[in-house]
């Protein structure tokens, strides 16, 4: 008779039988585990043994044993009387969430955050698969963070005429790192990458003759960068040049900071940095 809907999940099939390569012994394993004796119908020589503990057989899993041993040229079978049924495999799409139980996944509630180890479930196009892999490989090369970040200024620091001179920058505004330290910036281990480096000076002097004013930026003790700003009449009471460059740093490479004044007496700055890794 023809039906409407999915394939009936369970299929009626005849029951199952096993037959025995018997020996003397007591001891026999069955071919599909089993609750108990009850599960199966054991039959010797033509014989319905009675099953139960103190009768002629017990079972359980896949063990099955024998009150008296059996002897060569016995002939024994069993019956499995629990496996009248055989399950199949529901049809496709045919599962939906009410047939799910709640615990299918593993903490039900979201997750605040995620180890690097923790898997990740990705549809596979090419293979109409679901795959999983690591959260470190899935967010490898997306994203990141600017850290460290690092701001210092130092206000009115005294300079000496015509000279380059290292800045002393003595106000941490921002060290996420804890990487700035005797006015340097020190790249952490694990910190390798492209850095974004800005400096910026004020200088000032009260009888109006400064002429040239640079500030530099300094990698590992040499110049990597350098901005000035020029006044050929030296009638300037102030100058404000700034530099800023992009900068690949490995750990241990440092950056320092630098200014170099023509003018006369009473040189000053106001100078500030700002340094921090850039996200690739």
């Amino acid at each position: 008779m023809a039906y409407i809907g999915n394939t009936p999940a369970e299929n009626y099939a005849s029951f199952l039988t096993e037959t025995f390569t018997v020996s003397a012994t007591t001891n026999y394993t069955l071919s599909h585990a089993v609750t108990n004796e009850n599960e199966i119908r054991l039959v010797i020589n033509g014989v319905v043994q009675q099953p139960g503990s103190g009768k002629a057989y017990t079972a359980s899993g896949t063990t099955l044993t024998l009150t008296s041993a059996t002897v060569s040229g016995d002939v024994m079978y069993a019956v499995y009387l629990g496996r009248a049924l055989q399950t199949v495999n529901p049809p496709n799409a045919s599962v939906g969430n009410s047939q799910t139980a709640p615990t299918i996944i593993t903490g039900q509630t979201a997750e605040a955050t995620i180890a690097t180890d923790d898997t990740i479930l990705i549809h596979d196009t090419s293979a109409s698969a679901l795959r999983k892999m690591t959260r470190a490989n899935f967010v490898s090369g997306i994203g990141g963070t600017n850290t460290p970040i690092i701001y210092v200024k130092n206000n009115a620091a005294s300079l000496s005429n015509n000279t380059t001179q290292k800045l002393t920058m003595n106000n941490e505004i921002i060290d996420t790192a804890s990487a700035f330290a005797s006015s340097k910036f020190t790249v952490p281990s694990g910190q390798n990458g492209k850095y974004y480096i800005n400096l910026e000076v004020e200088t000032f002097e009260t009888a109006d003759t400064i002429n040239t004013v640079k500030g530099l930026i300094y990698k590992n003790g040499s110049v990597y960068a350098q901005g000035q700003q020029i006044d050929a009449a030296s009638n300037h009471a102030a100058m404000r040049p700034s530099v800023d460059c992009i900068v690949s740093l490995v750990a241990t490479d440092y950056i320092e900071f630098y200014i170099y004044v023509n003018g006369t007496d009473d040189l000053a700055a106001n100078t500030s940095a700002t340094i921090f890794k850039l996200i690739e």
